[in-house]
C-alpha cells in the first residue's frame, strides 16, 4: 500500500497561476470547465531527476520542466508560432517538444495542411534546436516529428525518418536518420523505398524491421532485417481499417506486436516472430477489443496491454510492472489508476488517477519510500459536488442490437422530467467510457441529463459491432441515438419537449442529422466541426490524400462512395434537407480545421439560411479540430449555455 501526500499547489504551480479555491460551488464559472487542463502528459526523465508536462498558460498550451524536489523554479517553454502538442524526454538532459501549425500552402484556394516539428531543449528550457533542421527536404515534409528510437545508449543521438526525393527512383522515399539532439544535424543510416511507410528499431539503435505500403493494390508488407538482408515475413490487406497493425516491438526485441482480429472478429494482440514469421497470440479479452498497447518509454518495447470496458483495464507482461499496477489499484480503489511514466530504474513513477467525478489527477510515486505525492489535478476549480453521477445506461436498438451508453445526471436534481443533452461522440471509430468528460460534466452541472451512446460503429466492442455501422451514417447509426432518447423519455427521466442534440466532428454530423432527419425529436441542435455534406467530404479527402490512398479507402468503407452510393449519401447529408428543420441550430467551427474543413459548416449555414431556418454560425480563427485553446472551449460552453437556456431552459 502507498501513503498519499500532497505538495502545496502554490509551491508547485504558482508560476502558471493555476491554484484555485477548493470550495464546492453549485455552479462554478464556465472557465472552471472550459479551461485547458492544468496538466497533461507528464513524463519523467530517464534518470528520474526531472519531469515535464504540457500545461496551460494564459489559455494556451506550454511545456514545463520541473526538477524533482522542486528546489528550483520550473522552466516554462512557450511557442510564438504554432501550438505545443506534446513532450518527450529523449536523453537525461534533453526534452523534445512537439509543435504543430495548420496553414495553407500557396494561394488562398489551396488546402490547409498541418505542419509538425520536433524541437529539443535542455533541462532549463533553453538551447532550443529544431531537429533535422539541415535536411534539404525538411521544408516540404509536413511531419518531421516522428521518433523511432531514443537509444539511451547513445548520449547524443536519436533516430527519425523523413521523406526525401530520389533522382534514381524519380520519387520520394522514406529514409531513416541518426539525429543529434544537441545540434539538430542528421546522418542517414538507412535508405527506404518509394513504398516504405515505417521503420522498427530495437530500442538501442539497431534496425530490425520495416513496413512497406503499396496502393495498387492496397497492401502492407512487413519485412525483417538481419545482417544486411531484408526478408518479407507478412503481407496484409490495407484497405478500409485493415493493414499490418504493428503497434510495437516485443519485450525481447525479436518480434513485432501486431493488432489482429481473432475468429470472432475481436481485436487481439499477436507476436510476429521476425526470424520465422510465425504469429502467436499475446493478449485478448473475450468481450472487448484489445486496443491499449503499453510501451516502455525508453526502449519502445511493448510491456503490457489492455482494453476499455466501462473504464480502461491494463495488464503487464512483466511481473514487477504487474505488481505495481495491482498495488495502484489497491491504493486508489473504485477509480482508474495507472502508471503513465517511469524512470529507467523504475524507482519513481508518475501515476494518473481518474473517474467520472474525479478529473485526471497526477501523483509522484517514490517506490522505495512507498509515498505517493499529489502533483496536480487537471481541473482544480471543480469539486465532486459540482459534478454529476455517471452510470451505464445500456439499451436495445429497434433491431435488437445491444447499445452501450452512459447517462450523467445533474447534481442535486431528481432524475425525472429533466431537460436533456444527447452527446454522441466523434470518430465514429471511437467510444465513450466512464472517464471524466469536461463537456458532459458542464452540461450536467447546468441542470441537464446527458446521454452518451456508443452507437453501432463505435470502437472497442469487436469488429462485428463496427461492421454494423458501415454505410449507416444517418441510418441505423442515427436510429441508435434516437432509440436512446426514446428510452430516456419512456423511463421518465427527460422531458420529451426539452431534448437537444450536441456533438463535435462525427457527433456534430449526428446533431445535424438529428435535426434534419428526425425533426420532431429535438428542440435544438449544436454542431462543432460537424460534417454536413457526405459527397463533398469524400471529394475533399480524395483531393487531400489521393483517390487510391488508405485514408480514402477507410472513409469509403465507413460512409460509402459518392459514385456507387450517391443517392444514399445525398439522402443522409443534412445540408440537403435543411427545409425539414424545425428547431434552432448553432454551428461552430475552427477556421484552420483540416480534419473536417470549415466548408462543411458553411454549406449547412447557407442551406439553413436559404430555407429560412433559425441558425447561428460562429467561427474560431486559428483553431483547428481539437479545442486547442481555452478561449475556444470557454466560448463554446458560453454560447452553448445561452443557446440552451433560450431553447430548452435548465
Amino acid at each position: 500500500m502507498y501513503r498519499i501526500f500532497a505538495w502545496s499547489c502554490a509551491a508547485l504551480l504558482a508560476l502558471l497561476g493555476t491554484c484555485q479555491s477548493a470550495l464546492a460551488q453549485s455552479h462554478p464559472a464556465v472557465e472552471a470547465f472550459g479551461r485547458l487542463p492544468v496538466m497533461e502528459s507528464p513524463m519523467l526523465s530517464p534518470d528520474g531527476k526531472h519531469y515535464a508536462a504540457v500545461q496551460s498558460l494564459e489559455g494556451r498550451p506550454v511545456a514545463v520542466i520541473y526538477p524533482i524536489g522542486f528546489a528550483d523554479k520550473p522552466a516554462v517553454i512557450t511557442a510564438s508560432e504554432g501550438i505545443i502538442d506534446g513532450v518527450r524526454w529523449v536523453k537525461n538532459d534533453r526534452l523534445v517538444v512537439y509543435l504543430k501549425l495548420n496553414r495553407r500552402v500557396g494561394d488562398p484556394s489551396e488546402l490547409i495542411h498541418q505542419w509538425t516539428r520536433a524541437v529539443s531543449f535542455d533541462v532549463h528550457g533553453g538551447d532550443p534546436v529544431i531537429l533535422m533542421k539541415n535536411n534539404l527536404f525538411t521544408d516540404i515534409n509536413t511531419n518531421v516529428a516522428i521518433i523511432d528510437d531514443v537509444d539511451l545508449d547513445d548520449p547524443d543521438n536519436i533516430y527519425m525518418p523523413i521523406f526525401v526525393y530520389s533522382d534514381v527512383d524519380d520519387a520520394f522515399r522514406y529514409d531513416l536518420y541518426r539525429v543529434n539532439v544537441r545540434t539538430g544535424s542528421e546522418e542517414r543510416v538507412a535508405v527506404g523505398k518509394a513504398r516504405t511507410a515505417g521503420w522498427y528499431l530495437d530500442g538501442h539503435g539497431k534496425i530490425i524491421g520495416r513496413l512497406d505500403h503499396t496502393e495498387k493494390p492496397l497492401l502492407d508488407h512487413v519485412e525483417a532485417y538481419d545482417k544486411g538482408d531484408w526478408r518479407e515475413i507478412g503481407e496484409y490487406d490495407a484497405t478500409e481499417d485493415r493493414g499490418a497493425g504493428i503497434v510495437g516491438i516485443d519485450s525481447d526485441g525479436t518480434a513485432l506486436i501486431r493488432s489482429a482480429l481473432d475468429a470472432s472478429k475481436r481485436a487481439v494482440f499477436t507476436r510476429l516472430d521476425l526470424a520465422k514469421g510465425k504469429e502467436t497470440p499475446v493478449f485478448a479479452n473475450p468481450t472487448y477489443d484489445a486496443d491499449i498497447p503499453i510501451e516502455d518509454p525508453w526502449t519502445g518495447r511493448v510491456v503490457g496491454a489492455g482494453y476499455v470496458a466501462d473504464r480502461p483495464e491494463v495488464y503487464y507482461f512483466d511481473p514487477k510492472m504487474e505488481a505495481l499496477q495491482r498495488g495502484l489499484e489497491q491504493a486508489f480503489p473504485n477509480v482508474s489508476a495507472s502508471a503513465v511514466s517511469w524512470d529507467t530504474a523504475l524507482k519513481t513513477v508518475i501515476v494518473e488517477v481518474e473517474a467520472p467525478k474525479q478529473p485526471p489527477t497526477y501523483y509522484y510515486l517514490d517506490r522505495e519510500s512507498h509515498q505517493a505525492t499529489k502533483i496536480a489535478s487537471a481541473y482544480p476549480g471543480l469539486s465532486q459536488a459540482d459534478l454529476g453521477d455517471m452510470k451505464p445506461y445500456p439499451y436495445k436498438a429497434r433491431d435488437g442490437l445491444d447499445i452501450p451508453a452512459y447517462l450523467t445526471l445533474p447534481p442535486g436534481k431528481a432524475s425525472k422530467n429533466l431537460p436533456a443533452i444527447v452527446l454522441p461522440h466523434g470518430g465514429p471509430d471511437s467510444r465513450d467510457d466512464m472517464s471524466f468528460d469536461w463537456m458532459a460534466q458542464f452540461f450536467a452541472n447546468r441542470g441537464y441529463a446527458v446521454l452518451q451512446p456508443n452507437y453501432r460503429g463505435s470502437a472497442g466492442y469487436g469488429h462485428k459491432f463496427t461492421e454494423a455501422g458501415l454505410h449507416q451514417w444517418g441510418l441505423k447509426m442515427q436510429d441508435d441515438i434516437t432509440d436512446g432518447v426514446k428510452k430516456m423519455i419512456a423511463d421518465g427521466i427527460v422531458d420529451p419537449k426539452r431534448v437537444c442534440i450536441v456533438g463535435a466532428s462525427y457527433g456534430g454530423y449526428a446533431a445535424l442529422a438529428g435535426a434534419t432527419l428526425t425533426p420532431d425529436l429535438y428542440a435544438c441542435a449544436i454542431s462543432f466541426a460537424g460534417i454536413s455534406d457526405l459527397p463533398v467530404m469524400i471529394r475533399s479527402e480524395r483531393s487531400r490524400y489521393g483517390s487510391d490512398s488508405g485514408n480514402v479507402s477507410f472513409w469509403l468503407s465507413r460512409i460509402g462512395s459518392p459514385d456507387d452510393d450517391s443517392e444514399q449519401l445525398r439522402a443522409t447529408s443534412p445540408d440537403r434537407h435543411a427545409d425539414q428543420v424545425k428547431c434552432p441550430i448553432l454551428l461552430l467551427h475552427g477556421e484552420t480545421d483540416i480534419t473536417v474543413p470549415i466548408k462543411q459548416s458553411e454549406l449547412m449555414d447557407d442551406a439553413l439560411n436559404k430555407a429560412g431556418k433559425q441558425v447561428e454560425f460562429i467561427r474560431f480563427p486559428g483553431e483547428d479540430h481539437y479545442f486547442n485553446f481555452a478561449d475556444t472551449r470557454v466560448r463554446f460552453l458560453k454560447e452553448s449555455e445561452a443557446f440552451l437556456t433560450k431553447t430548452i431552459g435548465n
